[in-house]
């Protein structure tokens, strides 16, 4: 248990026979389960990690390679039925330093996120080891998925190292998520879809003996292909069809007089070759179209950054209650301090204070001739006045 939330790591496996029982063995006390899903791996990954021996182990081993989205999912479906609150992500391969795992859990528990996600380029020197190639590439893909997903605050989105409470994975369609390695992506693009507030949680990579078997030549065009369908059905679902935002009146107008520009521009182009010149009317039905597609486009672009998903929505009841348990747990302390402290003042005072507080007493009860006060001395008789002097000539006596 981490703060009363019972953890489950999902660890998708595929051919890591020598790393899986590292990955369990590096495994935090307070993770209550450990679901490995052994994506029909040709070796021994299940053997391994049965054979560590931890009883909070769960071995799930696919007939069929389903790809880490379907090893995921798996885990996640099992990780609901062993009672979990909260899901990580923590790959087979061990790169994942499972030190940073309550860097991930904090904003899900303190801050009432529904998904956090880290974030390896987090300085200068996270990319000191990469190819340019690869910096590239990350650049142009954590763009891409930004303008699909609407997770503008976003980054680094092929990270898998993740945290996600079973609350919101109720309410994705695990199913119709990308299986491959799209995953990830997808995934996004469904939590914007629900408005699930998310965070990017800065942590380091560990590369070591790990061995990467994805093809970019099958990937990239996957990845494409699901960013340009993903987008328009974000677009669809979020401001169309749950509540015509205005962001879809920008969007389609804007993409109608864009498109009407450019097409009369052409048709005027080609009109106009040689010697016939095309007339400013012309020109101007063609111009103006175009630029003010494109500043709709531009406003709708700035709306949906406005529109990323990173604060909560809904009213975290448990933790609330959680809050509130503690606020007046903190109360009550602080009140048998008080307690303690007023109790144990005079006797660390001496005697000075209980006299001036008896003559105190004492005082107030003559003044109103309420006599002593209970179970206290008699007050003092108060002596008689002086005699007048003698007046002048005359004897004394």
């Amino acid at each position: 248990m981490y703060r009363n939330r019972s953890i489950a790591a999902v660890v998708p496996a595929y051919k890591e026979e020598a790393l899986i029982g590292t990955v369990i063995t590096t495994m935090p006390d307070y993770v209550d389960h450990i679901v490995v899903v052994d994506d029909c791996s040709p070796d021994r990954t299940s053997e391994v990690a049965r054979a560590v021996g931890d009883p909070r182990v769960t071995v799930i081993r696919h007939e069929v390679n389903t790809g880490v989205g379907g090893a995921i999912i798996t885990g996640h479906k099992k990780a609901g039925e062993l009672g979990a609150d909260i899901d990580v992500v923590m790959a087979g391969d061990a790169q994942m330093d499972p030190r940073y795992l309550p860097d991930l859990l904090e904003p899900i528990i303190e801050g009432g996120l529904g998904f956090a996600k880290a974030n390896r380029f987090f300085s200068l020197q996270s990319f000191q080891s990469m190819p340019r190639y690869r910096i590239f590439g990350n650049i142009i893909l954590s763009f891409l998925t930004k303008l699909a997903s609407g997770y503008w605050h976003l980054f680094d989105p092929q990270n898998g190292y993740t945290a996600i409470t079973q609350d919101t994975l109720r309410r994705l369609p695990l199913d119709r998520i990308a299986s491959r390695y799209s995953f990830e992506n997808d995934l996004l693009i469904h939590l914007n879809i629900l408005r699930i507030p998310a965070i990017d949680v800065p942590i380091p990579a560990v590369y070591g003996e790990e061995v990467s078997s994805i093809s970019l030549r099958r990937v990239i065009p996957e990845l494409m292909r699901l960013l340009i369908f993903g987008f328009w059905r974000r677009f669809f679902f979020k401001y169309v069809l749950w509540s015509f935002s205005p962001i879809a009146l920008f969007v389609l107008s804007g993409l109608f007089l864009s498109l009407f520009g450019t097409g009369w521009g052409i048709f005027v182009i080609v009109n106009t070759l040689g010697p016939p010149v095309a007339s400013a009317g012309s020109v101007l039905l063609s111009v103006a179209p175009l630029l003010v597609g494109v500043q709709m486009l531009l406003y709708a672009l700035m709306l949906d950054i406005q529109e990323s998903p990173d604060s909560p929505m809904t009213i975290d009841y448990r933790r609330m209650a959680e809050a509130a348990a503690t606020a007046t747990a903190e109360a009550r302390a602080a009140a048998e301090l008080e307690s303690r402290t007023v109790l144990s003042g005079p006797a660390a005072g001496g005697t000075a204070a209980p006299e001036r507080t008896q003559v105190s007493a004492n005082s107030t009860a003559g003044a109103h001739g309420a006599g002593p006060a209970p179970g206290g001395p008699a007050p003092a008789t108060p002596a008689p006045p002086p005699a007048p002097p003698a007046e002048p000539g005359q004897p004394d006596g």
